[in-house]
């Protein structure tokens, strides 16, 4: 049994298109949550960018893609100090887990509901954020940030869902 190593990804390997993907889906993240940034921040959150947390499933460039853009445009946080090195590592890993638990599932709307579920669940850590560093209640803000990453999740998935129609995503 010959187990080959898959350096697809390896910096060192990647083709100009796939560079090109990834600082193109990176620079719409950080355009779109800078655009928005009145409702991107905060203990309630409508980040309309976290639709490209889909594309990850399509592809696996994307989990670099998403997780650079995350980490860039938290530097624009009224929380930056914890939001970069948290925020941008809690991203890369439910990154990591939505395509390992979507992994063999093959309807698109069934992994679309999985990952937006996954994804508002892991707000739990915008607002353990918050209440270090404003004394907000958790609950409530764990309540509120999850319930804005849902909306941003469902509105994203629809619109990659039928983007996902018309385009193949994998390539």
């Amino acid at each position: 049994m010959n187990k080959s190593i898959d350096y697809s990804l390896h910096p060192s390997l990647l083709s100009a298109s796939e560079m090109t993907k990834i600082a193109l889906v990176t620079a719409l993240y950080v355009t779109l949550t800078s655009l928005l940034a009145v409702v991107s921040f905060g203990a309630i959150q409508l980040r309309l960018s976290e639709m490209f947390n889909y594309l990850a499933l399509y592809n696996r460039r994307y989990v670099i893609a998403v997780t650079m853009g995350v980490l860039i445009v938290n530097f624009m946080s009224p929380t930056w100090v914890l939001d970069v090195p948290i925020g941008t590592a809690a991203t890369l890993l439910v990154l990591l887990l939505c395509r390992f638990l979507t992994r063999r599932i093959k309807h698109d709307i069934v992994k679309i509901v999985m990952t937006a579920l996954v994804f508002s669940f892991s707000m739990f850590t915008v607002a353990a954020q918050l209440v270090i560093l404003f004394d907000l209640p958790f609950f409530y803000t764990w309540l509120t940030t999850a319930l804005g990453e849902l909306l941003s999740m469902t509105i994203g998935g629809m619109m990659v869902y039928f983007l996902s129609q018309k385009i193949d995503l994998t390539k």
